[in-house]
């Protein structure tokens, strides 16, 4: 039997994610990952053929918090956020210790001027760690359902 707290602070972990992200807490956002943690955004497309490419890709806490710097300094762009809708999270423990998750999500974007669109959707697969008794990703995969992408996605997801 899996242990059940630790299942209820993966769940409030994938949460606490999302709201950090829509409330633009983007510099806590690498704090969610082992520092050696990935994080990619791939097209379904891409994903079942087990390709590398993403949309984007980070490969350590490092690269996230660079990837922050970036987009508050030096990135143009118009201003928006997002709104995530998540839901079906399931986490499993596997052999190894770690645990397995998959979410289902929609990421509606707001522009400045207020116009509203469903900018993404697909699911999350995470690998989780424990590190000092809190949950992190050592992994986040968002796969996109579609492969259209209307333009540059500048926040991670």
């Amino acid at each position: 039997m899996a242990d059940e707290g630790t299942r209820r602070r993966i769940e409030d972990m994938i949460r606490d994610y999302a709201h950090c992200i829509d409330d633009d807490r983007l510099e806590d956002w690498p704090g969610f990952f082992v520092e050696k943690g990935i994080y990619r955004i791939v097209t379904r497309e891409t994903f079942e053929r087990g390709m590398p490419v993403g949309v984007m890709t980070c490969t350590s806490r490092g690269m996230m918090q660079d990837r922050v710097l970036s987009l508050r300094q030096a990135n143009i762009y118009e201003p928006h956020v997002y709104r995530h809708l998540i839901s079906a999270i399931s986490v499993q423990p596997d052999d190894s210790g770690a645990w397995t998750g998959r979410t289902s999500f929609a990421v509606i974007r707001t522009m400045q001027e207020g116009a509203m669109s469903i900018f993404a959707a697909g699911r999350y697969l995470d690998r989780i760690v424990l590190e000092d008794g809190a949950p992190r990703f050592a992994e986040r995969v968002a796969v996109l359902d579609s492969r259209r992408i209307d333009t540059l996605i500048v926040i991670p997801l």
